[in-house]
């Protein structure tokens, strides 16, 4: 069975840690009472970030099995819903409404429960996605593309780098009926062009998407959108200079977390 790299942190407040592993690609995090548990891609970026947190916290390096991870968390996860999208964590749960989206709970690929991409689903309902093509950045699940696809635009993609965030994402399309357009594939923004789209999604972290600032803005069409999250409140100013001349249109904070949508100008 697949496990995961991941780190126990305990300590009474998440900021703190978060930026400080924020370094060494986070990709999920659960929050408990008294400690964080913080997934990786690789063993080694956990145990680097183990050793940057050691001086000052409480931490333990675990493997944890996505199996069982999965399944305590269908278990104990509730459906949720944001605006007009609801998130079942169990396909069984589905309801026929045509808002209604299964996303099944996969270790490092959120279910729409974290408050980063809350705030994207918040965003996405805030435009008009008609006849728009949309593109999903670091898509993980694939949940902000499926809800694209619901809200009604013509075409939706999403990309990651991480082949297991991929194939995540294909095995929740395919439990979700009557998607119309909505595809996956393999990508690095660093390195491959991006579609241009009319409305980009980007929910990273603060740090790549300071770095990825110019391939984003380049993937939006003139008078587009991009919908930014992952991003703590103290980077703010920060990502938004990255992004000039795009401005911000709308932005709403959430237990620390920001989410900020631009308008490319024309």
């Amino acid at each position: 069975m697949k496990t995961y790299p991941a780190l126990d942190v305990w300590c009474t407040s998440s900021d703190a840690i978060l930026a400080r592993v924020d370094d060494f690609a986070p990709t999920a995090v659960e929050e408990h009472d008294d400690s964080l548990r913080i997934f990786f891609q690789t063993v080694s970026a956990r145990d680097e970030a183990r050793a940057a947190l050691a001086p000052q916290f409480d931490v333990a390096a675990i493997d944890v099995p996505d199996g069982d991870w999965a399944r305590r968390s269908q278990e104990h996860l509730a459906p949720i819903t944001v605006g007009r999208i609801t998130i079942f964590p169990n396909p069984e749960a589905l309801i026929p409404d045509p808002c209604a989206i299964a996303i099944v709970p996969s270790m490092g690929f959120g279910t729409g429960h974290h408050v980063t991409t809350r705030l994207c689903l918040e965003a996405l309902q805030r435009i008009d996605l008609n006849d728009k093509l949309v593109v999903d950045v670091g898509t993980g699940s694939g949940v902000l593309a499926i809800a694209a696809d619901r809200l009604g635009a013509a075409r939706a993609l999403g990309i990651d780098n991480d082949p297991d965030a991929i194939q995540s994402a294909r095995e929740n399309l395919a439990v979700n009926p009557a998607v119309h357009a909505v595809d996956f594939g393999i990508a690095d923004l660093t390195t491959h062009p991006l579609p241009l789209a009319d409305v980009v999604t980007a929910n990273l972290t603060g740090a790549l998407l300071i770095r990825a600032a110019t391939p984003l803005l380049a993937a939006v069409r003139s008078g587009g959108v991009l919908i930014l999250s992952g991003l703590l409140a103290h980077e703010r100013d920060e990502v938004c200079s990255a992004f000039a001349p795009a401005t911000v249109v709308s932005e709403r904070q959430d237990e620390g977390w920001v989410g900020l949508v631009l308008m490319k100008k024309r």
